[in-house]
């Protein structure tokens, strides 16, 4: 069982925050730090988790795949015989740096470290099932090995994230920027697997066209791997994105409403 050790004092500055070492006059950040950290904690699908070595304290750095639960509390599976399952449960404390990547200097690109403690969800737990359809909707290969005793998911609980989308757009996250309210959404997360079995079996045309016509991506065989009050995740391949909704959806009738909203946008396009 992972444990919490040395939490900060309390109304301690939240981890990862920025130094004040940004220069007299420096340029002002013009650009929507929540929109763009939620967009990259959504369509990452892995990330470099960094945990406290349990036996020196060092920082030990590992690269996993990542999902998010539907309020977009990250996910990783891992197994009890790598070292930084030891490490989590010794001290749950744990970082995940997140890219977009793409051409060009790496450092161009907006990252997100996303600070937190991450907790083992049990295969009795109510929760599981979702987070293993969630996981294995975004890595189908994975499902060759989910189903090993030694492999078990873990969640993140947020406590802070910073972004850095490149020069002078840098921001610290609280939980709330990153993480969705799904307190209201309990009909749209039980209606979820379903909504998403029938869109992707029965409406794949109108999944392109969200994917090529709405969010600019080249032509596939493009499906649907997540919804929430927020939007709907796609995948294709090695590539994820992230459609947002124009308003929040919290149950199956607006979703309805929504994915149909969507479809005319999107042939109208």
């Amino acid at each position: 069982m992972s444990k919490n050790r040395a939490e900060p004092a309390k109304g301690a500055q939240p981890p990862g925050v920025m130094p004040d070492r940004l220069p007299e006059g420096a340029p002002v950040a013009d650009f929507n730090a929540k929109a763009v950290a939620r967009a990259l904690l959504r369509t990452a699908r892995a990330g470099a988790l960094a945990t406290i070595d349990r036996n020196t304290g060092h920082p030990f750095a590992s690269l996993v795949n990542v999902a998010t639960d539907v309020d977009a509390s990250p996910l990783i599976l891992v197994s009890r015989l790598a070292t930084h399952t030891a490490n989590l449960e010794n001290d749950g404390r744990a970082s995940l740096l997140l890219s977009s990547g793409g051409r060009g200097d790496p450092l161009a690109h907006p990252r997100l470290t996303v600070l937190g403690t991450f907790g083992p969800v049990a295969r009795d737990h109510r929760d599981e099932p979702r987070l293993r359809r969630r996981f294995l909707a975004r890595h189908p290969k994975s499902e060759l090995y989910a189903g090993f005793a030694d492999f078990t998911f873990w969640r993140l609980t947020v406590a802070s994230g910073h972004l850095n989308a490149g020069f002078a757009r840098a921001a610290d996250l609280k939980p709330a920027d990153l993480i969705t309210d799904v307190s209201d959404a309990g009909d749209l997360i039980a209606a979820e697997e379903g909504a998403l079995a029938h869109m992707n079996q029965d409406h794949a045309e109108a999944i392109r066209l969200y994917a090529t016509k709405l969010l600019g991506a080249d032509d596939g065989a493009w499906r649907l791997t997540g919804v929430d009050p927020d939007g709907l995740d796609l995948a294709h391949g090695d590539a994820a994105l992230r459609l947002p909704f124009t308003e929040r959806v919290t149950n199956a009738d607006q979703l309805r409403t929504m994915v149909v909203d969507l479809a005319t946008a999107a042939r109208a396009k």
